[in-house]
């Protein structure tokens, strides 16, 4: 099993923490402070190791970015490029600006042309990255329980041997998969989380995902 980093110890990174770890994968979660892990270590069970983003990128063989959008570029610098160079990234990130929603609808700090994965790609060519994991929320991020349909997981790069790793992932997760094609394909999939958030943050719904139907 491949070893696995994670760049974030919010409630996304913990969630996928455990599930990969759950399927037998090694694990270090990284965190800006690696002692705020310790507490959810006690109550959580986990048993991987912790420490902070360079670690986490030193260790995995394959890595997660898991923080707020608005400090994934600067995350991964904190990681250091040798640590992180030729790896697969997997981009859980969505451009959620820090202005309030509009009615339920979140604002982006991007437009329609471009998306935060570009960004990311275009700053670090070096990386091999793969949206996933940004269009459903963390709770079910990991064995998807939606009366035995498989929720669809859109993803989209520009490395079919990364996008391979990540559809192995996805497949034990749980997930149905559909590969969108390259980075532009995220000024698609990262709009998603817009959509999906409105009937949280309207009516405090928040057990749903998207199905792609095809005859």
């Amino acid at each position: 099993m491949k070893k696995i980093g994670i760049i974030g110890s919010g409630i996304v990174g913990q969630t996928l923490a455990l599930g990969f770890e759950k399927y037998g994968y090694p694990v270090l979660i990284g965190s800006r402070s690696p002692e705020k892990l310790v507490q959810w270590e006690k109550e959580s069970g986990f048993k991987g190791q912790t420490g902070d983003f360079k670690a986490a990128a030193s260790f995995g063989e394959i890595l997660i970015l898991a923080v707020k959008g608005i400090k994934a570029v600067e995350a991964m610098r904190l990681t250091g490029h040798e640590n992180h160079r030729g790896k697969t990234v997997i981009d859980t990130t969505n451009p959620i600006a820090e202005s309030p929603p509009v009615n339920g609808v979140l604002q982006f700090t991007t437009d329609s042309n471009s998306s935060l994965m570009e960004q990311l790609q275009a700053e670090f060519p070096h990386i091999r990255f793969v949206k996933a994991f940004s269009c459903i929320g963390a709770y079910h991020m990991v064995n998807p329980d939606f009366g035995g349909v498989k929720p669809t997981m859109f993803i989209c790069g520009n490395d079919a041997e990364a996008k391979k790793e990540v559809k192995g992932i996805l497949n034990e997760f749980g997930f149905d998969i559909e590969d969108m094609g390259s980075v532009e394909a995220a000024r698609a999939i990262e709009p998603l989380c817009i959509l999906w958030c409105i009937p949280g943050l309207k009516e405090n719904k928040w057990n749903h995902a998207f199905k792609l139907l095809r005859q």
